[in-house]
């Protein structure tokens, strides 16, 4: 049954009701909300009495102010006054500029005192203002540190509910698996499939020598039916056509049922074929030409459970588009300059239901076989070799993506080994 290739390219690589603890956390978080608010509310009550205060200490100041130049007046009626008597008497004159004197530096000591009073009182509100602001930037660190920790609680609340959800998941995946995998084994043994039997160490040892395994290479293998396309498929991979020297043997029967080592066209790129030891590959190519077939089915299901990625790959697309246009009535013999028309709107519509009738086989047989879906990449090995040799080909399906998938798979798996070591 089919050959193995393998070669180095350079890297490619899944919520229920709330808990008590998912409770308790939103009602701490709700909680620490309540008593920043409330903590925010006493501080802007606190500044707003401290500025009534400072409003009502100044509207004292002021009285005070007035009173003091209503003294200075009066003491100045008082003073001229008592210089008019003095014309009368000398001595009641001198005695009036004593009093006045005395009440000038009394109203004047009294305005100093009370000048005094109001500034200490301008100093006292100023001090009450920046105590109050410092409350109020205090009261907002608070309440932005509670936040803080309600969010912290929230991820947190989250996180733990998505993890019993994932453990949810994870146990009823791995109950239906076993459950999945006995219906399975049952099925395989009466279809005629092989189960997967895990190669022992010094097995996988012997499969490497086999395939002459290097630790620094990429390795995959293609494997399919006889006359699926593998040998040429080779050769497009190494940029080589069957009439070229040290291109891999292309026929309509299995001239691929010996492993063979197939260098690539360019030095220190390898490629390998094998028909056992899938195990020992990087990724494996599954190939088939007219119908996905059960020994296609067991490859792909002992690649999974090896964890080794696969790519299911229909060749000689050309060819079957060009079929697909026969059963529509196109006739080459007949074809001339006046039915290019024609003969492009026939390829474009046999293309389409070519690729579609692919993608949904496929899709069908791994229902069928409880595989998940996975891409179908349809090729003509011209295109691949076109495309290999640096050439932009008119006509594409699956051609390019395949080969970036592929590389990058080649450059995931290594870098992987790399980090590993």
């Amino acid at each position: 049954m089919g050959g193995w290739l393998s070669s180095l390219f350079g890297g490619r690589p899944e919520r229920d009701n709330p808990t008590l603890a998912d409770i308790q956390a939103r009602q701490q978080a709700e909680e620490a909300q309540q008593r920043a608010e409330k903590a925010a509310q006493n501080a802007k009550d606190l500044a707003q009495t401290i500025k009534d205060q400072a409003e009502e200490d100044r509207k004292k100041a002021c009285a005070r102010q007035d009173e003091a130049d209503k003294a200075a007046t009066r003491a100045a009626a008082e003073t001229q006054r008592m210089q008019a008597q003095m014309e009368e008497a000398a001595n009641a004159a001198r005695r009036a500029v004593e009093l006045a004197q005395e009440a000038a530096k009394a109203a004047k000591e009294e305005g100093e005192k009370l000048a005094q009073e109001a500034k200490e009182e301008r100093e006292r509100s100023q001090k009450l203002r920046e105590d109050a602001e410092k409350a109020i930037q205090a009261v907002r660190e608070e309440a932005e540190r509670a936040q803080k920790v309600a969010d912290e609680q929230r991820r947190e609340a989250e996180a733990g509910k998505a993890l019993a959800e994932e453990v949810a998941r994870v146990a009823a995946d791995e109950t239906k698996k076993a459950m999945e995998a006995k219906e399975d084994a049952e099925k395989r043994l009466k279809e005629g499939i092989q189960p997967v039997v895990t190669p022992s160490p010094e097995e996988v040892t012997a499969a490497k020598r086999r395939i002459q395994y290097k630790e620094d290479c990429f390795h995959f293998a293609i494997a399919g039916v006889s006359g699926s396309g593998k040998s040429s498929l080779v050769n497009a991979f190494r940029g080589l056509r069957s009439r070229d020297g040290g291109a891999a043997a292309v026929g309509v029967t299995e001239t691929t049922l010996q492993m063979t080592r197939y260098p690539d066209a360019n030095p220190g790129n390898p490629y390998y074929f094998n028909d056992q030891g899938l195990y020992v590959f990087d990724c494996i190519i599954v190939l088939f030409d007219n119908r996905f077939t059960m020994t296609d089915i067991a490859i792909l299901v002992n690649a999974r459970r090896f964890n080794i990625p696969t790519y299911i790959v229909r060749s000689k697309a050309d060819q079957h588009i060009r079929n697909v246009m026969m059963d529509m009535g196109y006739d080459s013999e007949g074809d001339d300059e006046e039915d290019v028309e024609r003969r492009n709107k026939l390829h474009k519509a046999a293309r389409k239901q070519f690729i579609d009738r692919t993608r949904k086989s496929v899709k069908a047989n791994l229902e069928d076989a409880n595989l998940p879906d996975q891409r179908v990449y349809i090729v003509s090995n011209t295109t691949l070799l076109s495309l290999v040799l640096n050439k932009m080909p008119r006509k594409t399906i699956d051609e390019v993506e395949f080969l970036n998938d592929l590389i990058n798979e080649a450059h995931t798996r290594r870098k992987a080994v790399r980090d590993a070591s």
